[in-house]
């Protein structure tokens, strides 16, 4: 018996910023996509009724950015009902970023400066149990491009990939939410493109250290993309229920 398809909405709040190459890995594992260009004036729904799970992508403006992007506010709202339904969700670099507002985290510019190109992360204990994270290898290279990071996590999530620059790379709320600082939808040529768009020189992470990243990333986030589909394929609202895991109160800031 052929598996069900699993229906995700997809958040796109930048056209600059689809889906890439993660929309083919998602549709390898049986996933129908419907996109919302949100940046074009489409609306966002009150819940996600007749979705399995909810996918919000990256973008230029930041997770505080209501006059630039006006539906903002809409999406945060969104992201704590699929919290709080254990709707199996991830949101990527600026799709983190609002989960974590959304839901009691703090998101400012990052101290250090800004994130561009290739990096490293380490998975964190609670990784090892985790139905996303549990298979990645313990060092995975991962791409980034963005100013803001997410410095306090929401109350209850749990961290489950650092860094030696920005400790806050992955983490899971509730039972089936996951945010993560950095991109996997990515290729080498994506980010350099963005690069040249914003006058980053194209040296250090951004030079041979990427296309290292591109080759090592293919095959461990194409995996990831695949067990994403399979957490949305069980029973609606089942969650991911963990040892120690609580559903936490969640409130959006709008």
């Amino acid at each position: 018996m052929n598996p069900r398809t699993v229906r995700i909405l997809v958040l796109e709040h930048d056209p600059t910023a689809p889906l890439l190459r993660l929309g083919d890995w998602l549709a390898e594992a049986g996933a129908e996509l419907t996109v919302l260009r949100l940046h074009a004036g489409q609306p966002v729904p009150a819940s996600t009724a007749g979705f399995d799970a909810l996918l919000s992508l990256g973008g230029e403006m930041g997770a505080h950015d209501d006059a630039a992007a006006p539906w903002l506010p809409a999406t945060r709202d969104l992201l704590v009902t699929a919290v709080a339904d254990a709707t199996p969700t991830v949101g990527i670099c600026l799709g983190g970023q609002l989960l974590a507002v959304a839901t009691g985290g703090t998101v400012e510019p990052g101290q250090d400066g800004p994130e561009f190109g290739a990096y490293l992360t380490a998975k964190r204990d609670a990784a090892h149990d985790d139905p996303l994270f549990a298979e990645l290898p313990m060092t995975p290279d991962v791409m980034h491009f963005h100013h803001d990071v997410v410095s306090v996590l929401p109350r209850r999530a749990v961290l489950l990939l650092s860094s030696t620059g920005y400790p806050h790379q992955a983490w899971r709320l509730g039972t089936a939410a996951w945010g993560l600082q950095f991109h996997i939808e990515l290729t080498a040529q994506d980010v350099r493109a963005w690069a040249r768009g914003t006058g980053v020189p194209i040296a250090g992470r951004l030079g041979p250290l990427l296309d290292d990243a591109e080759e090592s990333m293919g095959e461990v986030w194409r995996a990831f993309a695949h067990r994403f589909v399979e957490v949305a394929r069980r029973e609606p609202g089942a969650g991911v229920l963990l040892p120690g895991d609580r559903l936490p109160l969640v409130v959006s800031d709008r």
